[in-house]
């Protein structure tokens, strides 16, 4: 494949976890590519070519991860932990919620972290039967070690070389279920127990990971996703699953990307309210106001239509990019809605009018307007059309910035004096009707007062 660079095997290990797990059915294949600039196809297009390749195998099971930041290819952008006190019942949730994923649009290479196959003997113990004939656990558990794994504590020294003795049953007598069965023990009466009086002995496949969190057993179930964002996808796993009650004492929650997002959003949206705040705070501490910087914060959701507009058109997903230049556009819009309300507060101090000192600041304002909001428009477009590699993370800041002062460039200069003279227009309604009703609440205060005096005799 011409995009290719260079390849890393490992045979029989996977880097699966930080620690990663040796498995002798198990291939990792490290894919190297070209820079972005020297090769026409992009990564995904690439990994699924791959994918059809691999898959010709037969037997293969054949899936394709992006390398992460920690060196390791396991991790996928939504991962789904379900965990109960069953393992058997968490096992089939996990099967049941694999098949719910593969009809939401967008996802792909679904796989549980527990896969049933790896075939393993199973013996299974009396203990009433096994303390009758006078056996402990111990004993036997240590005795099946070491004829089914072996023991190799003992040495073999000859001259100045040393040698291990390995002592394991035969493979002959290893791979035959019916044989185990008549390995013998000596219990403490000198009596030959055999294994088949008091255990059960059977083939069967295992899981090839046992895990627990909360000490409960735990199943993940991996997707990749395919042209879509993961937070979209993630809210059509929790309406089906909605709609698809799992079973009692079964419980879900994402990890990995999805979990990072949805805890990254909400303090990203703390950050967002904390900044709005500050500013009116601010904006009141120097104007000695509270109405006009109420009415300077109107320019805010003016920046939010063009700014979710601009990723709409660009098609960018709300990433925690994003957020932080809509966070910034707190500070950037808030501008203009400044120049206009401080020249139309000006004007009114010289004895304009309300209508004809908004006119004043509107002809007079309008060139620093459009010089600052250009300059930083201008400013972002090499961020935003950038090709280079890893620009897709940081593209979607720049959109959002361009968005929203471009959105409030023109809708400032149209809301905020409507926004101002309502304002004006209530204050001036307002203020006669406090005073109107803190007249009422006196002059019955000092009828009260009047009252109580001449029940008491005395004169005014």
């Amino acid at each position: 494949m011409p995009e290719v660079e260079k390849i890393f095997v490992n045979v029989g290990t996977s880097s699966e976890g930080l620690l990663g797990f040796a498995s002798s059915n198990t291939t990792e294949i490290g894919v190297t590519l070209l820079p972005k600039s020297q090769r026409k196809r992009t990564t995904d297009e690439v990994g699924i070519e791959i994918k059809k390749i691999a898959s010709k195998i037969p037997g293969a099971k054949v899936r394709v991860n992006p390398i992460g930041l920690f060196g390791v290819a396991n991790q996928t952008p939504i991962i789904l932990l379900l965990k109960g006190p069953n393992y058997d019942e968490v096992v089939a949730s996990a099967h049941k919620v694999a098949d719910l994923f593969k009809t939401i649009p967008g996802t792909a290479d679904i796989r549980l972290s527990s896969q049933e196959g790896n075939p393993e003997t199973r013996i299974e113990l009396d203990r009433r039967k096994l303390v009758s004939y006078g056996l402990s656990l111990a004993e036997v558990g240590s005795a099946l070690q070491v004829a089914l794994t072996g023991n190799d504590d003992s040495k073999l020294r000859e001259n100045d070389t040393e040698y291990n003795i390995r002592v394991v049953l035969d493979q002959f007598d290893r791979s035959k279920t019916e044989e185990l069965g008549n390995m013998s023990f000596v219990n403490r009466r000198g009596q030959t127990i055999y294994l088949k009086q008091f255990a059960s002995i059977s083939r069967a496949t295992g899981p090839t990971k046992l895990s627990r969190q909360d000490r409960n057993a735990s199943v993940l179930v991996y997707s990749q996703v395919v042209n879509r964002p993961s937070g979209s996808i993630a809210q059509d796993i929790i309406k089906k699953l909605n709609e698809n009650k799992l079973p009692e004492g079964i419980t879900y929650s994402f990890e990995g990307d999805v979990k990072m997002q949805n805890e990254s959003f909400g303090d990203l949206g703390l950050a967002f309210l904390a900044g709005i705040l500050f500013t009116y705070m601010i904006m009141v501490a120097l104007y000695n106001s509270f109405s006009y910087p109420f009415v300077i914060l109107f320019s805010i959701p003016l920046a939010m239509i063009g700014a979710f507009l601009a990723l709409a058109l660009t098609m960018k997903s709300l990433s925690i990019f994003t957020m932080m230049g809509i966070i910034m556009l707190v500070g950037l819009v808030g501008k203009n809605g400044i120049l206009l309300v401080d020249r139309t507060n000006f004007m009114r101090e010289r004895g304009e009018s309300i209508h004809d000192a908004l006119i004043d600041a509107g002809r007079m304002r309008i060139r620093p307007i459009f010089m600052t909001t250009l300059t930083m428009i201008f400013g972002m477009m090499p961020i935003a059309l950038s090709t280079s590699s890893g620009a897709e993370w940081k593209s979607g800041l720049a959109w959002a910035l361009i968005g929203g002062l471009t959105s409030s460039l023109f809708l400032t200069l149209l809301i905020v004096p409507i926004v101002y003279t309502k304002v004006e227009e209530i204050k001036v309604a307002f203020v006669p009707w406090i005073k109107k009703l803190y007249a009422k609440i006196f002059r019955k205060k000092e009828a009260k007062i009047n009252v109580a005096e001449e029940d008491l005799g005395l004169s005014k």
